[in-house]
This record gives structure tokens, sequence and C-alpha cells, in this order.
């Protein structure tokens, strides 16, 4: 082998060591020192940037995570996301501020995420919103209400189009077959 292919294959090889350290071992040992709770180990794919108020289930699965603002986020069991996503928690108080746009203090709602959640990329989850058991939110959406369990749904706002096979869903969960 000559000197410029162990030079190439040196180059290539330094930066992806970079990147899986940063995240499996970086992004995981701060995101765990900062949450709130946390019930097992979490994987870490991309970006993750969790907040102090955050409660984390068994078996929490990241590739792209920014959660933001004062309410408390509770993921459930089984979670993953997709790349790019994001959580906000407050919100400036535009009705009683004593600025216009809006004020300097700010409202905090929770958000809740129940078992086995899976979202796409670019998905945006605003305050004060519980999202139900097995849902499958697509990629680039933006929920801001409630979603009932086993429901698909996407777009801006996010809207329910089908649901899953809760006969499928139920015989995988019994099974212990989860990813």
């Amino acid at each position: 082998m000559n000197f410029k292919r162990i030079f190439y294959r040196f180059i290539i090889f330094i930066p992806k060591t970079i990147k899986k350290v940063k995240y499996n071992y970086l992004y995981r040992f701060w995101n765990l020192s900062i949450v709130k709770d946390h019930k097992s180990e979490l994987f870490i794919g991309g970006k993750t940037l969790l907040s102090s108020n955050t409660i984390l289930n068994l078996n929490p699965n990241f590739n792209g995570m920014i959660i933001k603002g004062g309410g408390q986020v509770t993921i459930g069991d089984n979670f993953h996301s997709g790349e790019d996503c994001l959580m906000l928690t407050s919100f400036h108080d535009y009705d009683n501020g004593s600025h216009i746009p809006y004020g300097e203090t700010f409202i905090n709602k929770d958000i809740i995420i129940k078992d086995n959640v899976w979202f796409g990329s670019r998905v945006l989850i605003l305050g004060g919103v519980t999202i139900g058991e097995g849902v499958i939110v697509q990629a680039g959406s933006v929920v801001v209400n409630d979603i009932e369990d086993f429901a698909i749904v996407g777009g801006s706002p996010a809207k329910k189009f089908k649901s899953r096979k809760i006969d499928h869903y139920i015989n995988l969960k019994c099974g212990n077959k989860f990813h």
C-alpha cells in the first residue's frame, strides 16, 4: 500500500471517529448529567441538547433533538426521533406583557410523549401537547394539539391521516419486539 492511500484512509478515519465519540460519549454524558431523571442509558446519533426539565423513560433514541424552555418534557419508553427535531415549552407572554409585541415574562407548558412514539426528521412540538402511545409523526410536521393513541399524523399543523394496525402493534408490544 502506498503512502498516499494510507494517508487518505487516515484523513477519512479521523473525522468519522471524532463524530462518533462526540455523539456517543460527549452528548450522552452531557445530556444524562443535565436531565431531571432517566431510567436507562440513551442512544444519541446526532446533535442532541435536552433541558434540565426532561424526564426520560426506558430506551430513548435521539438522532437530533433540541428541547428548549422551562416546561417539563416527559418522554415514554422506546422513543425515536429523526434529525433536527425541536420541542419548545416556553412562550413569551404577549397577552399580559409589558411591551409590544411581547413582554419579558414567559409562559411554560409541559409536553408529554407516551410510549413507542416515533418522530420523523424536523418535527416541531409546541408546549401543552400530549402525544399518545404508538404515534408516528411525519417528517416536517408541527404539532400544536394533542394526538390520540396509535395515530399517524403529518402537516402543519399536524393532523391525523391514518391509524396504526392496533392488533399488530399490540402483538409486537406483547412480544417485546422493540427497536
